[in-house]
């Protein structure tokens, strides 16, 4: 039956509280790695050398094309039958991050496609290359295009950090299970572990929407240039930032 003693008791467990903290510390490393990884693949998508366009696809398509739960379980236990072995921690932040990166460079392919040619071209105009045109132009133009998608990937990533248990990581649901073993109320507890999950979920969602009114505030502000004083790079570039395509 039903334990309403039991279920706010382990709402306050220290127990679980730190499996929360480290769920949610394990899911911003991932997510840090997958934006590197992301952003690396989509440009290499994007380049017209095709031996990275071509590395780029393979990477996409095997992370996207298998389960998380197998890319995990092949870098902690396979990895070291090839002489590579890694801790519980570097295996979950590494196969979470890999993952996460395949699904964020097409989020982030698609942004910069999204960014208006015109845009690309009146850099060229200015005189910037072609680098400093996609780092100081298109890229941060294409960030403020992903960043809705990309909070909703790290929301889907806090909960799928849980099948970082299997390899015995030791976070909310890793902790949940334990006590499950010891005290036998299942019920109670997984729900207990639900609430965390969804807590940590809706604080994000109050984080996103900060970012993105910060951004929408920062896109409304107008560029001005000192009369008679040539603009800097920079400047020129936050300008076209300004401009419609």
């Amino acid at each position: 039956m039903w334990n309403w003693d039991t279920f706010l008791h382990y709402l306050q467990s220290a127990y679980l509280i730190e499996g929360a903290a480290v769920t949610l510390a394990l899911s911003i490393a991932a997510m840090l790695l997958g934006l590197a990884c992301g952003l690396i693949a989509a440009l290499m998508r994007l380049s017209s050398n095709r031996t990275a366009s071509t590395a780029a696809r393979f990477y996409i398509w095997v992370m996207r094309g298998t389960p998380v739960l197998v890319q995990l379980i092949v870098i902690y236990t396979g990895l070291p039958q090839l002489g590579l072995r890694l801790g519980v921690i570097s295996s979950a932040v590494i196969g979470l991050g890999l993952n996460e990166g395949a699904y964020l460079a097409e989020i982030f392919r698609a942004g910069i496609l999204a960014v208006p040619t015109g845009q690309l071209e009146a850099a060229k105009a200015l005189g910037l290359s072609r680098f400093k045109s996609m780092r100081l132009v298109v890229v941060p133009q294409a960030l403020r295009i992903v960043i809705p998608p990309i909070g909703n990937s790290f929301n889907s990533l806090m909960k799928t950090s849980s099948l970082a248990s299997v390899i015995s990581m030791d976070e909310l649901l890793r902790r949940t299970e334990m006590l499950i073993q010891v005290q036998f109320r299942v019920l109670e507890i997984f729900l207990v572990a639900a609430v965390y999950y969804l807590l940590l979920t809706t604080l994000w969602g109050f984080v996103q929407r900060w970012i993105e009114q910060r951004l929408s505030r920062s896109d409304a502000k107008p560029t001005n240039f000192t009369r008679g004083a040539q603009p800097t790079e920079d400047a020129q570039a936050t300008a076209l930032l300004q401009e419609p395509g």
